[in-house]
Parts: structure tokens; C-alpha cells; sequence
């Protein structure tokens, strides 16, 4: 890891508190991101990705959420900021590329403008310059007759064409930090492997960090410089992604590879995990994986297992881990 610090998180645990129950979204994970740098936190649906990713911009629902721990995103305590900074932060220093573009962007506007009102917002310039900008943003990332697309409403646009706009939003204010959640979930294969090529090479020309979340390994092996797996509201396994999908440790890990499709796959059998992943309102004890784990021993229940280390970037959250190591 290299370059200064953008996001550090330590013992960041996040609850949803309703007089029903409380849900455990998140318990106690730490991780840092450096500039430039690609992390990816990969899970199935439920295990807190996208709480943790909302959270480095305090958009989680304030009135049933309770975060502890520590959490600094571009040298901000997000448990502390004012309401003030935080609408400075967001935009232009941390801008974030939501899951479903049809519901993220304003239906009722057109695209030049919903762009070019995020540039005045933040940086003050006048409506002509900002629709200049708008302009060269929809050419950046390769929108096809970019000034006719400017007048265009949200549904006159095909779904890629509104993944590549949001993106454009998103990139206006040339922020420090690019949170993606799940961003290419609803295109079809050809769209999904075009935009993730077009956020690399965004990234390596800006210049930013990006934290991206899916579900998709295939998606964390073509974008991500490091994988966090994530399992009910812990980093089960983190290292660079190379490490992880090549020799996976946490028994969760390798069920998520297993259950993967890939070249050459045809007229096999899919390995799947068996069960469901908890629920956060009541965990298990011990290892929360231990339910499903065909490889789960007495001791996993006991307690919940620490995070191992194998290197400065590497480690699992596993008892066999231990044993092994």
C-alpha cells in the first residue's frame, strides 16, 4: 500500500436499532484504502457490503443507525462531522456510483443539467462553463453523440448509457474517492465488461481510490488491486487479489470460486454453498459461517474466530487457518 491514506477504518461496527429488533449489520471490521488504490469487498446479498460502503458517506437512515469504532474518510471523522461538511465532502471530495441508475438519477430532469447543477453546486462556476464540463464528462466515458445525449432524459437512454452517465455524475468534481455499489449487477455481460474497463482506466488517469462492492468475482478479479470477503457483517478473508482467488484460505472464500461460472465450465455440476447466510438480528455463535461449513469443527462455535495473519496484506478469520498456520 502506497500513497497517502483516503479511508481508515478500525472496529467499525454499524446497528440498525428499531423497537422490533437490532440488526448487526456490520461487526467490528478494519481496513484502509490508499490513493489510487482499488479495493473490492465481495459477499453474497445480506453480509453487509453495501451498509459498510454507504457508512464513508454517512447515508445509511441517521435515525436507526448507530455507528461505533473509528471511521476518517479524505481526513474526516465520519462519526463526528457536521451536517455542513459532510454536504461538502460528498460530491467532490467522495462521490459514489449507486447500484440501479433509473432510481439514482432524477427522472424529471435531463442529463447535461443533473450533471452540470453537481459542477455549480460544488465549484461555482457558471451555468455555461458547467454545461462545457457536462460535455466533456459524457465524452470521457465514451457516451456516443455525447451533445445530443445532454438534452436526453434519463429513459431515453439504454441501461448502459445510464450507468455510463451516473459515472459521469459521479466523476464531475474529479473527487479523491470512487464508491461503487454493485454498479454493473443489471447489465447484460458485453455492457458490464465495457464499463468495468472504462472505471480502470478512469482510475488510472484521475488518479482515484476506488471501493467497489459486488458479489460477482469476476468483476473483483478485472477491477481490484485487494478483496476484503465479507460474511455477516466481518472481513472473513482480505488480501491482494491475486492471493485470494488463487490460494483462498476461509472455507467461504473457496465456496464463493466454487460457485463461480467460468470458461470451460460446460456440462459441469456448480458447487454450491449449502444454507443461507444469517440473520443479523440474531447471530450464531461463534464462527458465523460455521452453519454451512462442511470443514467446521467444535472449537468454531465457541468463539469468534480472530483474524489470522499470513502477511502484511493477508489474513483469514478462520480456526483451520490457525491450526494450519
Amino acid at each position: 500500500m502506497s500513497g497517502d491514506i483516503l479511508v481508515r477504518a478500525r472496529d467499525l461496527s454499524i446497528e440498525f436499532v428499531s423497537p422490533d429488533a437490532t440488526v448487526q449489520a456490520v461487526n467490528g471490521v478494519d481496513f484502509d484504502l490508499a490513493e489510487k488504490e482499488a479495493l473490492c469487498i465481495l459477499g453474497e446479498s445480506g453480509s453487509g457490503k453495501s451498509v459498510t460502503l454507504r457508512s464513508l458517506l454517512r447515508l445509511n437512515p441517521p435515525k436507526k443507525t448507530v455507528m461505533s469504532g473509528s471511521l476518517s474518510v479524505c481526513g474526516e471523522d465520519m462519526l463526528t462531522i457536521s451536517d455542513a461538511k459532510l454536504n461538502s465532502l460528498r460530491g467532490r471530495l467522495v462521490s459514489m456510483i449507486f447500484q440501479e441508475p433509473m432510481t439514482a438519477l432524477d427522472p424529471v430532469f435531463t442529463i447535461g443539467r443533473q450533471i452540470a447543477e453537481t459542477i455549480i453546486r460544488h465549484e461555482g462556476i457558471s451555468r455555461g462553463e458547467a454545461d462545457r464540463r457536462a460535455l466533456d464528462l459524457l465524452e470521457l466515458v465514451q457516451i456516443p453523440s455525447a451533445k445530443r445525449r445532454l438534452a436526453a432524459y434519463p429513459h431515453e437512454l439504454s441501461g448502459g448509457l445510464r450507468q455510463r452517465a451516473m459515472i459521469a455524475i459521479a466523476l464531475s468534481c474529479r473527487p479523491k474517492l470512487l464508491l461503487a455499489d454493485e454498479p454493473t449487477t443489471a447489465l447484460d455481460a458485453t455492457v458490464q465488461i465495457q464499463v468495468l474497463l472504462l472505471l480502470h482506466k478512469l482510475q488510472q488517469e484521475l488518479g482515484m481510490g476506488i471501493i467497489f462492492v459486488t458479489h460477482d468475482l469476476g468483476v473483483a478479479g478485472e477491477i481490484a488491486d485487494r478483496i476484503a470477503v465479507m460474511y455477516a457483517g466481518r472481513f472473513v478473508e482480505e488480501g491482494p487479489v491475486r492471493d485470494v482467488m488463487r490460494q483462498p484460505m476461509h472455507p467461504y472464500t473457496r465456496g464463493l470460486l466454487g460457485a463461480t461460472v467460468h470458461a470451460g465450465m460446460r456440462g459441469k455440476r456448480l458447487t454450491t454453498i449449502p444454507g443461507a447466510p444469517p440473520d443479523l438480528s440474531d447471530l450464531p455463535p461463534g464462527c458465523a459461517f460455521a452453519p454451512r461449513c462442511s470443514e467446521a469443527t467444535r472449537s468454531c462455535t465457541a468463539d469468534v474466530p480472530a483474524l489470522h495473519k499470513l502477511g502484511p496484506e493477508r489474513g483469514a478469520r478462520c480456526v483451520l487457518v490457525e491450526d494450519a498456520a
